[in-house]
């Protein structure tokens, strides 16, 4: 079996994959990739076409011609909103995996240090710090505040919703939970152990995406960890900023075009909500004459949050997983959902 990486493996790396098939061919690039999810034709063209296993962030357009023998794509990212431009979800014979719950860990650390960082007007202090002025105890008596026993709502109740339930209940946070189908509530995907909220016993309540007016209105804190889909676009606009309780705080780390973003601004704005935690924007990068940069009661990250320097470790954990069970002829895990397109 021929697996050809669109990313450089360690050794290590390449060590996990081989324990679950010892005979694999284990095909990188000879030189580092300009990106990672820029599909680099003059370097990863000849180590595809005749690989049986693809990993990598992203897909070229006509794939599967150029690769006949292609029978698994790993991606390395949880989103797969970038296959939009191919054909790769029309063609059933492929088996498509994301890599979901790889960077949960992360994110939530990312989602609850936002959160901690806005409660504790960190962002205040640090602009101070830059303008060596001393602020006085006085001005934040009135302006700190804690998580203890606060409302989170958490759109998307995936690995990252999981994970980041489980840090809010550890703060004794109240959580609202929604899904497309509430009434699912375990969880399918891969899963490390004590990671996330396998089970959904977390949430004190469960929504649906036609009642997110409802759990906006009461939630001190919204988390957005939904996919990029045709039904999530805008799926925060003029209206759920509208029902929003009025000085929250929200936390973006699904994908900029979730949120209407001159609707957000206008809600940053008018005091609906106090603040934003961003890693994603819409576009990325954000275009230098937003008013985002200039906001005092927003953090803006470079689509970061899940990174880490371990992460294609974990990463090849997952993939030394799915490949014993391609060998052994079981499904794999972390199915990409061509109905959904998640």
């Amino acid at each position: 079996m021929k697996i050809a990486s669109a990313l450089m493996l360690s050794e290590h790396q390449k060590a996990l994959i081989k324990a679950a098939c010892p005979d694999a061919e284990i095909v990188c690039p000879g030189q580092r990739p300009r990106s990672p999810v820029v599909w680099d034709h003059d370097v990863l063209d000849p180590l595809v076409k005749d690989a049986d296993v693809l990993i990598g962030h992203r897909a070229r357009a006509g794939l599967l011609e150029f690769a006949p023998r292609l029978r698994w794509i790993q991606f390395m990212g949880a989103g797969i909103d970038h296959l939009k431009l191919t054909d790769l979800l029309a063609q059933d014979r492929i088996i498509l995996t994301n890599a979901s719950d790889v960077s949960a860990t992360w994110i939530a650390e990312y989602v609850l240090a936002s959160m901690l960082l806005f409660t504790h007007r960190f962002h205040v202090t640090m602009a101070a710090q830059r303008r060596r002025e001393w602020l006085g105890f006085g001005q934040f008596m009135m302006g700190v505040d804690g998580l203890r026993g606060k409302t989170v709502g958490i759109l998307g109740y995936g690995s990252i919703g999981r994970e980041t339930a489980r840090l809010c209940q550890a703060h004794n946070m109240e959580v609202l939970a929604l899904k497309r189908n509430p009434s699912h509530r375990a969880d399918t995907s891969w899963i490390r152990p004590g990671i996330g909220d396998p089970q959904g016993v977390i949430p004190s309540r469960w929504y649906g995406p036609e009642s997110r007016a409802e759990l906006l209105a009461q939630s001190d804190y919204v988390v957005v960890s939904l996919p990029l889909t045709p039904d999530t676009h805008h799926f925060l606009g003029r209206r759920e900023f509208e029902a929003v309780k009025r000085g929250a705080y929200l936390v973006n780390v699904g994908r900029g075009p979730i949120i209407d973003q001159e609707a957000m601004i206008e809600a940053l704005k008018d005091g609906r909500l106090c603040g934003a935690g961003l890693d994603v924007t819409d576009p990325e990068p954000l275009n230098p004459e937003s008013e985002l940069w200039d906001m005092e009661n927003v953090i803006l990250t470079p689509h970061c949050s899940g990174a880490r320097k371990t992460y294609y470790d974990v990463g090849c954990e997952l993939i030394a997983e799915n490949l014993r069970r391609l060998l052994e002829g079981r499904e794999l895990i972390n199915q990409i959902d061509r109905t959904h397109c998640y």
